[in-house]
């Protein structure tokens, strides 16, 4: 049986793998990405990520542990055999664009679950933090839906297709 400080440290690591898994995303993100605006949003979101991947490392350390070596070599497994296949898929713009909007979301839910386990536990530091982050994830995810027609474009363009070709 376990405790609810047991739920709670496994969502704080869960979530602090989650945050490692979105900077290796982000990274490929870059390296492919074209578009000055969109590299811009880019790269402010990876210096967020980064500082909640921080926030949750901090969090673990308040209640005595570090966060899971296993966790974590998984996501790093997991995003290295996924590299070579993002470097050479065409629309990028477009899937980089849908990962993205996923990924968000994926986030989203994974804070929400986490606050509400946080506030359960009285952990009111953890709820703060929940609160900080998700007002980002939910920037993030607007601004990527903002811009879906922007991404069709980039990623037509990419394939050598232009709005004024017929089908």
């Amino acid at each position: 049986m376990t405790t609810i400080h047991d739920q709670l440290i496994k969502h704080l690591d869960e979530a602090h793998a989650m945050e490692h898994d979105v900077l290796r995303m982000l990274d490929g993100m870059i390296s492919t990405t074209r578009d000055p605006e969109v590299l811009r949003e880019l790269e402010h979101h990876r210096i967020e990520t980064q500082e909640h991947a921080e926030q949750l490392r901090a969090r673990l350390r308040a209640h005595g542990v570090t966060p899971s070596a296993v966790r974590q070599l998984t996501g790093i497994v997991g995003a290295l055999a996924k590299l070579p296949l993002d470097l050479v898929r065409s629309e990028k713009a477009g899937r980089n664009a849908r990962d993205a909007f996923a990924t968000e979301h994926m986030e989203i839910a994974a804070y929400e679950l986490l606050k509400r386990v946080a506030t359960r536990a009285g952990d009111d530091e953890t709820v703060a933090t929940c609160d900080e982050i998700l007002e980002q994830e939910r920037r993030m995810a607007e601004a990527i839906a903002d811009d879906w027609d922007r991404f069709v474009d980039l990623s037509l363009l990419e394939e050598g297709v232009t709005t004024g070709d017929a089908a």
